[in-house]
């Protein structure tokens, strides 16, 4: 009897709860508060409109200045030649088929994470207007929490790669750096999500929610997300944001670059004229 006591007294209190948290913004004296407001709304939205900026222009300049660099004095051909030049570029971007042959754990958790990175920008596509992967009624994004296990746990994976050598030997500061940095970004957004998602009180905040907020991007309204983003996740996803945003501002000076050249080198080393 003291236990469903317990329970139902729990129960009665959980909601009044979130409604206090949702009805709070900050905590602390009203200066203290009223600059924490402010920063968070600088970094979730102006902050996310220039962090894009900095990651094109950072982007461009990058790819300008390594087209323009001088030429290798070494062919960059692959033999044998194969019967289909593009399709097999295609096929060692997106297959790793080289990886594939050396290391198959490296290659399982490279696919593991190309595919939840895929999944991941889908589903913060599917928060702007009029895309609707998963149903607009649905509280749950894309993956229901899935998608932050795909990218986590290989991103574990390659920064303890990192530890052992011989891939330590070749490791930078920036390598461990830019890992960490990831990996961040990524437990905040799986704190949002699986809270969300895996607990039998979650939806603190839902994906309409969330849509909200995006859509107060899209729209370059300028308004303050707090009004659509409730509950105590808001500091998470302050958080989330600006780790993210920070993410994007350095992308373009690190190894992840090869990003933009994978298919382009790829089909340079298996084209039939890079062997005249």
């Amino acid at each position: 009897m003291g236990t469903e006591a317990v329970s139902a007294a729990s129960a009665a209190i959980h909601p009044a709860a979130e409604a206090m948290s949702a009805a709070t913004p900050l905590v602390g004296s009203a200066p203290i508060s009223g600059l924490l407001q402010g920063l968070y709304w600088f970094i979730l939205v102006p902050g996310v409109y220039l962090s894009i900026v900095a990651f094109i222009a950072f982007s461009a300049a990058r790819i300008v200045r390594i087209a323009r660099a001088a030429p290798l004095p070494y062919p960059l051909a692959i033999y044998p030649e194969p019967r289909h030049p593009i399709r097999q570029a295609l096929r060692d971007t997106f297959g790793m088929s080289q990886v594939y042959r050396r290391d198959r754990k490296f290659w399982a958790f490279l696919m593991m994470y190309h595919l939840g990175f895929l999944l991941l920008i889908v589903g913060h596509l599917d928060l702007f207007p009029n895309i609707s992967v998963v149903s607009e009624q649905s509280r749950h994004m894309v993956g229901a929490g899935l998608v932050g296990v795909l990218v986590t746990l290989p991103t574990f994976f390659f920064l303890g790669r990192r530890f052992r050598s011989p891939v330590r030997e070749l490791s930078t500061p920036g390598d461990y750096l830019l890992l960490l940095l990831l990996l961040f970004v990524f437990l905040f957004g799986d704190l949002i999500s699986w809270g969300n998602s895996w607990t039998a009180k979650g939806f603190v905040m839902t994906k309409q929610d969330f849509a909200e907020y995006f859509r107060i991007l899209g729209s370059f309204s300028f308004a303050d997300p707090r009004t659509v983003l409730p509950g105590s996740h808001y500091h998470f996803i302050v958080i989330h944001v600006l780790l993210a945003e920070l993410f994007l501002a350095v992308l373009p000076f690190t190894k992840i670059v090869h990003t933009f050249f994978a298919l382009p080198l790829n089909a340079i080393r298996r084209l039939p004229w890079t062997r005249k």
